[in-house]
């Protein structure tokens, strides 16, 4: 199942916050407040999916769950400025109709 999971994260991590949300508890153990979990949802899917398989009741996330939680976040970062620089790559490829 943790497979299947991960493998649904990586195309489309917003669905898999959406089954969370719907199929299991797991969101609203890991975040107190609905607004952190949908902000989460709106601007940093990877990190709050990885926060949210990580977090451990009572404990939190610690040790190899954070350099995954950090993962996530560097996924997040990749997505927000990585699209900008491969457009502009594409732009520059095109040859232009003079």
């Amino acid at each position: 199942m943790g497979c299947i999971i991960a493998v649904l994260m990586f195309l489309s991590p917003r669905f898999v916050l959406f089954c969370m949300q719907v199929f299991s508890d797991r969101l609203a153990i890991a975040f107190n407040s609905f607004f952190i979990g949908f902000a989460g949802f709106v601007f940093l899917p990877y990190t709050t999916v990885l926060y949210a398989i990580c977090y451990a009741p009572g404990q939190g996330v610690s040790g190899i769950g954070w350099l995954l939680v950090i993962f996530g976040f560097i996924l997040d970062m990749g997505s927000w400025f990585g699209g900008g620089q491969q457009a502009k790559q594409r732009q520059n490829s095109t040859p232009s109709a003079a």
